[in-house]
């Protein structure tokens, strides 16, 4: 395997790389990764003749858009291992998706890869705040999900002391958040909510833990929703952005002094916005589909993979050389078409949660009304508020989503406790059309 352009000696160091250095590298490191693909993975090799481009033919950063994107349906029809790029005997360790909507996709990592991932996790973590010495408490899924064992790695490289809970039994992890006395927490933002509940169901105030950090991922998720968290449980709330065939979670993270959006480690993988339609390429700070190319990755090479995450570029803040992505506003298959209006589970949640009287607790039914499509939005209200208030409440979230979306929506309200909780990713949409 030939090698990838020498590294930064630390984290430290790669954060604060000199723009033109940054470029430089990544250009090193493209054209290593490209190369690898192409001469290691059968898929990679035929995307590329099929397009008439060669590795010779990347010269400088620009030349990424004549190369072939690569997409879930891709790595599905490879399953389970046609887009390794090394020997199964170099591969450490192997994770994959759930596999709802059809083939799981595979990804392998070397030791190298695991030695990456966790020096991003740990970055991550520096970025969030957390400090060498912290406990974290790590409620992200074990097994062949990615954010357990990814966050876990990291943890440790930083220094830190985890707690490997995983997922699930919620009583059990507000005993141990009290017991263990914790000083971040990783997990999905809506699992956090629905441990807050448990909390307060068990005479705690979720106010009064020894959390400081909740680095959040996994799901979309909007400013106000941090803003309930943060005030809930009074405590740091920032995102972190990740996904398995890219690496899983720590390809980019929020730095808690901004909270302006995850800063992506560009030195290891490098992002590009499309016009979702023709998948033309996009200038920074328009919005569109984020496309990533790894530059690091040994065993499972990505060549413009398209996440179907939608968001925008823009200049780094806390680290100026590293480029941020706001916040994922949903993903193009998640949007909902609804009498030709564009929608999105987050817009409904950015009104929703501006309203007191309701919970962020709600689902979306899609149904069919005659030769229409029609939206329902169930909703909890708080326990405090009584049921006519509740009703009112529902007119007042109707009418913004008509007046901010341009579409009408039905709004049930519920009793406080009657929708699903989250244990890890939430289902906001079902559609029963």
């Amino acid at each position: 395997m030939t090698d990838i352009a020498a590294e930064p000696t630390s984290n430290a160091e790669a954060v604060h790389l000199d723009p033109e250095r940054l470029r430089a590298l990544q250009l090193e490191r493209l054209q290593w990764s490209v190369r690898h693909a192409y001469e290691n993975v059968p898929f990679y090799r035929l995307a590329f003749e099929r397009v008439g481009v060669h590795p010779d033919d990347v010269r400088s950063l620009a030349d990424l858009a004549r190369l072939p994107f690569t997409t879930k349906s891709d790595l599905r029809e490879y399953y389970p291992f046609g887009m390794f790029a090394v020997p199964m005997s170099d591969v450490r360790r192997i994770h994959a998706s759930s596999g709802t909507t059809g083939r799981p996709t595979v990804v392998g990592y070397t030791q190298a890869d695991l030695d990456n991932w966790a020096d991003l996790i740990a970055r991550s973590l520096s970025a969030a705040g957390v400090q060498p010495g912290w406990k974290v408490h790590n409620a992200y899924g074990y097994g062949l999900f990615t954010g357990g064992l990814g966050a876990h790695a990291g943890i440790e490289r930083l220094g830190a002391t985890v707690i490997p809970m995983s997922g699930g039994q919620t009583a059990k992890q507000v005993q141990l958040i009290h017991d263990f006395e914790p000083d971040a927490i990783m997990c999905t933002p809506t699992y956090l909510l629905t441990i807050a509940d448990a909390m307060e169901e068990a005479g705690i105030d979720p106010r009064s833990t020894s959390l400081k950090v909740g680095i959040l991922g996994a799901e979309p998720w909007t400013n106000e929703m941090r803003h309930q968290i943060e005030q809930r449980l009074n405590i740091d709330a920032v995102d972190i952005y990740g996904l398995s065939e890219v690496m899983g979670p720590g390809v980019a993270m929020e730095a808690a002094a901004t909270k302006d959006g995850p800063h992506i480690w560009e030195d290891h993988f490098l992002p590009e916005i499309i016009d979702p339609a023709t998948g033309e390429p996009v200038p920074d700070g328009e919005p569109g589909e984020l496309v990533f190319t790894s530059l690091t990755k040994q065993a499972f090479p990505v060549i413009r993979y398209r996440t179907r995450d939608l968001t925008r570029l823009l200049p780094g803040s806390a680290y100026p050389a590293m480029r941020r992505m706001e916040k994922i506003t949903g993903r193009d298959d998640d949007m909902i078409i609804l009498r030709g209006v564009n929608l999105f589970p987050t817009q409904i949640e950015e009104i929703a949660l501006g309203i007191e009287t309701l919970t962020p607790h709600f689902v979306l039914e899609l149904t069919r009304q005659g030769h229409l499509d029609a939206l329902k939005v169930r909703i909890e209200r708080h326990p405090e508020i009584d049921a006519a208030s509740a009703v009112a409440a529902a007119e007042v979230l109707k009418l913004r989503i008509k007046t901010s979306i341009g579409t009408s929506v039905d709004v049930q309200v519920e009793e406080p406790g009657a929708l699903p909780r989250s244990e890890g990713k939430y289902k906001r949409l079902y559609d029963l059309r």
